[in-house]
């Protein structure tokens, strides 16, 4: 009973309780009683956090990637790295190497992508962007370029907030951004507030049970939003501004591909078309651009888009990284294709992200994908394997 009150502390309201609990259960496990995870070489570079919309505080999210065995896990929150500092802290309590990123929409207008349906199921024009290996001492500069976009897209979630309100109407159901939905976010620390938290908190007035609000949640996501979906426009940053953030920061900028969808691994995605039919011209396009990697699940994709995705991948040069998108109770954490011999290099990739922080920690020029690095390196199977053996001698 301990251990499952300790386990429930992690997603405390206080960011210290919830760090304060995970000591407590790492001293547990290095006592014996907690038996040691069943671990596997496996690594998830996305995982979401309450940070943007997820069950899982940063602290909460770490534990679960530990006792889930996996080697590595990386912090992915939209719009927001308020939960980075504390995933890395906890990542150190637990022993488990982590990475920092985040995800947002980029506006590609006046681009060859403009008018296009890219990776996003609810506006042309507009792609989801990662941002993978931000380097520790950059979280503030990071930090500060995506508040004024947040705040911007709270305008908008309040006026989709009274387009569902009109829409629920018949059902006599009104909700209140700042009563139902603002306490359901880490807003007021950093975190950002999505179209899944209106969605949750309509899923809240109407199912009691957490999981039935989560299966509500996921229902909604594919069928309701466009309902009551306002275009984004202020909130995006161009592309070119995520560009130059990255280069800023000394981060690695990545293209998530989606691909055309048929069944939804996450359950909130219907089917729908997106970036397939012009995928080599938007490679093109990525690799013009400077975009630096792809990161792709390979649980949501057939074997025949992961493996054009990847040949294209290696013909423009790209970094691959995995990631399987967690913002559900219903999601496993490890993604048992990565363990294929097709995916190994995924492993791999996950390493020397967290190589490229540890380097880019030291020195920015030292980053992975520097003009100092790639000039003395410019093969990017050689950084791979030099900043993968940098992380495996400081963590392992």
């Amino acid at each position: 009973m301990e251990i499952e009150h300790l386990v429930e502390r992690l997603n405390a309201a206080d960011k210290n309780s919830r760090l304060d609990a995970l000591r407590e259960l790492a001293q547990k496990y290095k006592a014996g009683e907690i038996k040691q995870p069943p671990f596997v070489d496996n690594v998830n570079n996305h995982i979401h956090t309450t940070y943007s919309f997820s069950p899982y505080s940063p602290t909460k999210a770490v534990y679960m990637a530990w006792s889930s065995g996996l080697a590595t896990a990386g912090i992915m929150d939209h719009d927001s790295v308020g939960g980075a500092e504390e995933f890395i802290e906890a990542g150190k309590i637990i022993g488990l190497p982590v990475t920092v990123g985040f995800e947002c929409r980029v506006s590609v207008h006046g681009t060859s992508l403009e008018g296009k349906r890219i990776n996003n199921p609810d506006q042309k024009s507009v792609a989801y962007l990662a941002m993978h290996g931000v380097p520790h001492q950059m979280i503030d500069e990071t930090e500060s370029f995506l508040a004024p976009y947040r705040a911007k897209r709270n305008e908008r979630n309040r006026l989709m907030l009274d387009k569902l309100n009109k829409y629920l109407a018949p059902y006599e159901i009104k909700l209140d951004f700042d009563l139902d939905v603002l306490p359901l976010s880490e807003y007021a620390s950093s975190g950002s507030v999505t179209e899944r938290h209106l969605l949750y908190a309509l899923s809240s007035a109407i199912a009691e049970n957490d999981l039935h609000r989560y299966f509500l949640l996921g229902l909604f996501k594919a069928q309701l939003v466009k309902n009551f979906y306002v275009d984004a426009e202020e909130e995006l940053p161009h592309i070119s501004d995520f560009m130059s953030l990255a280069e800023k920061i000394g981060a690695v900028p990545a293209y998530p591909y989606l691909g055309d969808v048929g069944v939804s691994a996450t359950g909130d995605k219907k089917t729908q078309t997106f970036e397939d039919s012009y995928l080599d011209e938007l490679m093109e396009f990525l690799a013009k651009i400077g975009m630096r990697a792809v990161t792709y699940m390979p649980a949501r994709n057939t074997m025949e888009q992961l493996k054009r995705v990847m040949s294209l991948c290696e013909s423009y040069g790209f970094f691959q990284i995995s990631g399987e998108d967690i913002n559900s109770p219903f999601q496993k954490f490890i993604c048992e294709k990565i363990e294929t011999p097709e995916f190994e290099h995924l492993i791999e990739s996950a390493w020397a992200l967290i190589g490229h922080e540890i380097a880019a920690g030291q020195d920015l020029t030292n980053s992975m994908f520097s003009k100092k690095t790639m000039s003395s390196m410019p093969n990017l199977n050689d950084r791979i394997k030099q900043y993968a053996e940098l992380a495996r001698k400081q963590v392992l």
